[in-house]
């Protein structure tokens, strides 16, 4: 029996994928829990219409994630902080400090978990850093840390 997957089911698949499996098991389980349906032409139909509007939903991220991508490799972040002797910061550099200042200088908007440092950033010094903007797309920043006077 062919059925369309409502939600996640672990072993089986995923979300609006069509699955051909036992009749006993869509009628006495899936069905009756909601986790899928039966496949009929009509069904199916929408499946694919929903299918084709996520993937142009993703294209569409993905071209505005470009675009980004190459504003960002213009940009040249400077983020002054207070040191102490041989140029060693009070504190740390942090994925969340560059984000804030990201928006605060250069209004662009970016969630401190896609900025991606293996470690905070301790020295005065010029650092590339990688943002994940979406799966397919990651761009390059820099960012100077220099002595605040």
């Amino acid at each position: 029996m062919k059925v369309i997957l409502k939600q996640d089911v672990k072993n089986l698949g995923n979300k609006d994928e069509v699955k051909e499996v036992k009749e006993g098991y869509a009628r006495n389980y899936l069905i009756p829990k909601g986790l899928a349906e039966k496949a009929t032409k009509n069904k199916l139909k929408e499946v694919e219409k929903r299918r084709q509007e996520r993937e142009q939903q993703e294209e569409k991220e993905v071209e505005e994630a470009e675009k980004l991508k190459e504003k960002l490799a213009e940009e040249k972040l400077v983020i002054k902080v207070k040191t102490g002797d041989e140029g060693k910061l009070f504190g740390s550099v942090t994925n969340k400090d560059i984000s804030e200042k990201l928006q605060e200088d250069k209004n662009i908007q970016i969630d401190k978990r896609k900025i991606e440092l293996d470690d905070p950033i301790k020295d005065v010094g010029s650092y590339e850093v990688d943002i994940k903007l979406h799966t397919k797309v990651e761009a390059k920043l820099k960012v100077e840390v220099t002595e605040s006077e």
